[in-house]
């Protein structure tokens, strides 16, 4: 495992109020929120750009694997209305991932009026292959935490994420 960077140096508490407490170890976590975030959106368009594909066409291709894996098929509305794209967007990133073996499109198999678009064994080995090495080691630290610490952490993201998408107090 490669080492951990040096540890930043604390925040000037620029966003938030520098009297409080417990303001450092909130700073830092957030802080440390937002490297993740931003780590997260270079290995994002690392990946893109060994897949050769575009960040919406990368996140379709993950809907439609989950909803495979779920056992659900999702048709090309339901991939606009997810990455919250027009309707022709969608049409044209179905149109690439289809282009290039990723997905493909077929009859519904319970509406025979809809098209469905699934992806393809190409695009589940691509994804596999780019991603495998990523996500031994997020889940190998994320192993590492204790029972307790997952549950924390599990939760404290699950309500940064009500929040951010807008299902929050206002």
């Amino acid at each position: 495992m490669a080492d951990l960077p040096a540890e930043p140096q604390p925040s000037s508490g620029y966003w938030f109020p520098p009297d409080e407490p417990e303001t450092a170890s909130t700073v830092e976590l957030l802080n440390e929120l937002r490297r993740y975030r931003s780590s997260n959106t270079r290995m994002r368009s690392r990946v893109g750009d060994d897949m050769d594909m575009g960040e919406k066409d990368l996140l379709a291709l993950r809907a439609l694997l989950e909803a495979q894996a779920e056992g659900r098929v999702l048709r090309q509305r339901d991939l606009a209305r997810m990455l919250d794209i027009r309707p022709a967007s969608a049409s044209a990133l179905v149109d690439r991932l289809v282009r290039d073996g990723h997905a493909e499109r077929m009859p519904h198999p319970e509406d025979r009026r809809s098209i469905a678009v699934v992806p393809t064994r190409h695009g589940d080995e691509e994804v596999r292959a780019t991603l495998a090495d990523m996500h031994e080691r997020m889940f190998a630290i994320a192993r590492a935490l204790s029972p307790q610490e997952r549950e924390v952490v599990t939760g404290f993201l699950r309500r940064l994420n009500h929040d951010a998408a807008g299902e929050g107090e206002r």
